[in-house]
């Protein structure tokens, strides 16, 4: 996952995942009534493993291994509130979001204007049409370039080009992303 799909997923949660892989042990459990079965089926782990895991006992507890941790982190975060997750994706694809960003920009443009790449912080609303193109970019499994390129197509026709108003045929060049979050609502 690329730092703008999860800046996306961040977005679209309104609280924090559980941060430990004890924390999320007990949401997967909850999630399957208490069924250590279910949780060791969602991960592809035995049964027993489970238990080792989420047992009370210091001395029978065994804690998961990096790949472990891995599916446990992936199986939490497919389903951590989805309901919420669909309601504020509906709503930034109806209403649009802030983007606010620190990225190296550059364009290209006409003789005698400044077109070198430097580095800019920019905060900036964007339509629902480019939440509705980002997540269709996403679901269709679309990596970190194309997403970029998404948004820099977005912020060169709202921010340097102010919406059609003027340096029409300036291109955007969008790389090396420091920072980006997405507001929505």
């Amino acid at each position: 996952m690329g730092r703008i799909e999860e800046d996306i997923e961040r977005a679209l949660r309104t609280r924090p995942v559980p941060s430990s892989t004890r924390a999320r042990l007990r949401f997967l459990l909850a999630a399957h009534q208490g069924s250590t079965r279910r949780v060791a089926a969602v991960l592809g782990v035995s049964q027993r493993t489970v238990q080792r895991w989420v047992t009370k006992k210091s001395g029978a507890r065994r804690p998961p291994g990096p790949p472990q941790v891995r599916a446990i982190e992936e199986a939490v975060l497919a389903r951590w509130q989805p309901q919420i997750r669909a309601r504020r994706r509906a709503q930034a694809e109806a209403e649009g979001f802030v983007f606010h960003t620190r990225a190296r920009f550059g364009f290209a443009a006409p003789a005698g204007s400044s077109d070198d790449p430097r580095v800019r912080w920019i905060t900036q609303y964007l339509p629902g049409e480019v939440a509705r193109e980002l997540f269709a970019a996403r679901d269709a499994g679309a990596g970190e370039q194309q997403q970029t390129v998404i948004l820099a197509r977005a912020l060169g026709h709202a921010y340097f080009r102010e919406w059609g108003r003027r340096a029409h045929g300036l291109h955007i060049a969008f790389s090396d992303v420091e920072f980006a979050d997405f507001s929505i609502g």
